[in-house]
This record gives C-alpha cells, sequence and structure tokens, in this order.
C-alpha cells in the first residue's frame, strides 16, 4: 500500500504517476472517495501525463468516455455514479473493456464490486479537516 498527502494540485502528479506505473500489470483501476474528493481531477491528472489528446471530462451522463494518447493508446473512464445496480454494466458491455488490456479508470466503482477483476488496482481519497487529500493505491 502507498499513500499520498495531497494540499495543492501540483502534488497530484506523484499519485498520478504511482497508479501509472501500477496499471502497467493491473489496468482497471478503481477510485473511491466521496463526492468532490477528487477522483476526476487526479483521472484529469494521470490522462495528461500520458498525453491525452482532446478534453477529459466525466462521463457522469455518458458512463464511460474515450480518450486516446498522443501515441494511439485507448483509455477507457467510467463513472458509474447513475447506475442504479450491476446488472446496468453487462449492458454497457463492460467485459470488453475491462478485458481489453486497456487503462480503465473507473469513478464510483463501489456498485461493481461483485464484477471488477481480482487484481484491480484500487485507489481511495480522504479529505481531511484541513482540506488536504489522503490518497491510498493498493
Amino acid at each position: 500500500m502507498e499513500s499520498f498527502e495531497i494540499s495543492s494540485l501540483e502534488d497530484l502528479h506523484k499519485p498520478a504517476e504511482s497508479i501509472i506505473s501500477k496499471s502497467a500489470h493491473k489496468p482497471v483501476v478503481a477510485i473511491s472517495g466521496k463526492m468532490g474528493a477528487g477522483k476526476t481531477t487526479l483521472i484529469k491528472t494521470i490522462c495528461k501525463a500520458l498525453n491525452v489528446v482532446g478534453n477529459v471530462t466525466s462521463p457522469t451522463f455518458s458512463v464511460v468516455n474515450e480518450y486516446l494518447t498522443a501515441s494511439g493508446k485507448k483509455i477507457f473512464h467510467f463513472d458509474f455514479y447513475r447506475l442504479n445496480k450491476a446488472e446496468e454494466l453487462y449492458d454497457l458491455g463492460y467485459e470488453e473493456y475491462f478485458y481489453s488490456g486497456n487503462l480503465c479508470l473507473i469513478e464510483w466503482p463501489e456498485i461493481a464490486e461483485n464484477i471488477l477483476l481480482p487484481d484491480t488496482l484500487q485507489v481511495n481519497i480522504e479529505v481531511n479537516n484541513k482540506q488536504k487529500r489522503l490518497i491510498t493505491i493498493a
């Protein structure tokens, strides 16, 4: 397990680099945290480090966004916040994404706990009383 205390946006590159490094072997990354904790901001930092072409936005209504890096690699960004039950992921065809070998970054993964791959990289963001973030990667 690895932890990072984040006090500014400039500090996000450290956990982002760690997630990128670890995701080479575990391409499905579940990012948990309360509303406003910084899940999308962390994903934007990861995508920037991977040279994603275009805008990175939360797929709150579309459930999944696909990004391309400058080298042509795909990255999938999921937001499960609006899902009511895990079965909705079957309609989405989640297996094609999760088993593609491409990086899959998931916000609000709790609804999918039973179908996430056993080796899913778990990331948790907590906000402490000083408005600092503690990012834990396991």
